[in-house]
């Protein structure tokens, strides 16, 4: 281990959260249309809506937060008026706070996630929850919960509306190295996605890729990384000396 190494940046859908992509993304969509359907709207045209502005955070270029550029792309598809987006807006911050939080039940058990985390702070780490921003804050929240975790027991979480980037982009990963004053030799990266996840190690940051529920689209040698299973993880930082309180 390098003795320079006191950060470590989390993913969370399919690394601390052991949910295979596919999964979460059908039940959310199942349960989001019904915020749409609620509002009297055609919830196969919002849905995609919701996919077209996803797409744009993706491609987001700084000038402006993700939020602020997924709503005015959602406003445009569905030809809305301000007054009524900020109705759909509310709609869907309610519906992160409760009937989101069902998900929880196709996720298996995991007890390594929270206790991984609970360990490197006692050891003195700073641990950072780096999701890709795609998602309100309340969304993270409600995640992180199903972990028995809170946002405050990292020293930043990304989501929508603090971030202008999104993964692979490295400037999301610049983003975050800039706001918790890190270099990026300081921290290691640990995700499940060999493409968004690994780029961190581009900028020079260490990496360490979640195998449970591996997302390798491009078909990539997972050799050219270190790499195991989240209990293979756990064990890996619990090898990591102590350090000196910040």
């Amino acid at each position: 281990m390098d003795s320079k190494l006191d950060t470590i940046l989390f993913d969370l859908d399919g690394t601390l959260l052991q949910i295979p992509l596919d999964s979460f993304i059908n039940a959310y969509m199942n349960k989001l249309q019904k915020v749409f359907t609620a509002l009297d709207m055609d919830a196969a045209e919002c849905i995609k809506a919701v996919w077209v502005g996803t797409g744009a955070m993706v491609d987001n270029d700084g000038s402006m937060r993700n939020d602020e550029r997924f709503w005015k792309v959602f406003i445009k598809e569905l030809s809305l008026s301000e007054k009524q987006c900020r109705v759909v807006e509310a709609a869907c911050n309610e519906f992160y706070v409760n009937e989101f939080d069902t998900i929880k039940s196709i996720m298996p058990p995991n007890e390594i996630s929270g206790r991984l985390i609970r360990t490197l702070q006692t050891k003195g780490y700073e641990v950072v929850l780096a999701t890709n921003p795609l998602l309100p804050s309340c969304a993270v929240t409600t995640r992180l919960r199903w972990l028995g975790l809170e946002q405050e027991d990292f020293a930043l979480v990304t989501h929508y509306s603090n971030s202008t980037f999104c993964k692979p982009n490295l400037k999301y990963y610049e983003e975050v190295f800039t706001k918790i004053n890190q270099a990026p030799e300081q921290c290691l990266m640990v995700g499940n996605d060999i493409v968004e996840d690994m780029v961190a190690g581009e900028l020079g940051a260490k990496t360490y890729l979640v195998t449970d529920c591996l997302e390798n689209k491009a078909g990539l040698d997972i050799a050219a990384f270190r790499h195991g299973t989240l209990s293979e993880l756990e064990e890996y930082l619990g090898s990591f000396p102590e350090i000196k309180a910040r």
